[in-house]
C-alpha cells in the first residue's frame, strides 16, 4: 500500500497584514520576521538563479539594507514533504524603514524575480524570543533606526 503524502497549504496574510507584536527581547524600534512562501511550480532553476544573483552582488546592497533598515536578512530553501519548493525568509529591521527601493538597480532586480518565482505573499511565523549580545544589539538598534553605523 502506497503511504498517500500530505500537501502543505499555503495561506498568505492579508497586504495589510500589520505585523505580530514583538516579543520583549526585540529591542523597541525593530521588528523580527520570519516569512515562509512556496516556489512557483517550474521556478525552481530560475529560483536558484535568483539566489546566485543576490550572492553574486553581495556589494550592491549596503545601500538597500541602509534605505529598508534591515540589519539581517537570511533566505533558505525548503522542500514539503508534499515535493513542492518554499522559501524562507529571516529578517531583522527597523520599524521606521522604507519598502524594497525598486529605484535601485539590485532591489528592481530582486523585486522582479520575486515577483515571477515565489507565490503572492507570505505567510509569517509568531516571533517568540531573540537573543544578541548586549554590544551587538546597540550596533543593530542604531542601524534600526539611522540606517548608519555614524
Amino acid at each position: 500500500m502506497t503511504e498517500k503524502v500530505p500537501f502543505t497549504p499555503f495561506h498568505p496574510e492579508p497586504r495589510d497584514f500589520p505585523g505580530h507584536p514583538m516579543p520583549t527581547s526585540v529591542p523597541e524600534g525593530m521588528r523580527l520576521e520570519l516569512s515562509r512562501a512556496p516556489v512557483v511550480s517550474g521556478k525552481e532553476d530560475e529560483f536558484e538563479e535568483w539566489m546566485a544573483a543576490v550572492n553574486d552582488r553581495y556589494g550592491e546592497h549596503e545601500e538597500a539594507l541602509s534605505n529598508e533598515r534591515q540589519v539581517f536578512e537570511a533566505t533558505f530553501k525548503h522542500e514539503e514533504a508534499d515535493g513542492r519548493l518554499w522559501i524562507y525568509h529571516v529578517s531583522l529591521m527597523g520599524t521606521n524603514g522604507g519598502v524594497l527601493d525598486e529605484s535601485l538597480q539590485m532591489s528592481a532586480d530582486h523585486g522582479a524575480y520575486s515577483r515571477r518565482v515565489k507565490a503572492p505573499g507570505w505567510e509569517e511565523m509568531t516571533p517568540k524570543f531573540m537573543l544578541t549580545p548586549n554590544h551587538i544589539g546597540a550596533i543593530m538598534t542604531h542601524w534600526a533606526k539611522t540606517g548608519s553605523i555614524d
